[in-house]
């Protein structure tokens, strides 16, 4: 029987979740360090800060374009 892939390969994270996926993004050194010391304060993480951050602009940039039709 084939032994079962692990999420825990050598040098790689495990996998963030159902319906989740790892995304690249490059920002400026500061931004990050003022993002992450926000998010511990806020209880909560620099992704889910981020994610809603995400959605946000999402839903303003649709609404923007419906105005402008």
């Amino acid at each position: 029987m084939a032994e079962q892939k692990t999420s825990l390969r050598k040098g790689r994270k495990p996998a963030p979740g159902p319906g989740k996926r790892y995304f690249l993004a490059t920002m400026g050194a500061e931004l990050i360090k003022n993002l992450k010391l926000a998010a511990i304060e806020d209880e909560t993480s620099a992704s889910e800060v981020l994610e809603k951050a995400a959605l946000e602009w999402l839903e303003r940039r649709k609404n923007n374009k419906k105005t402008h039709e």
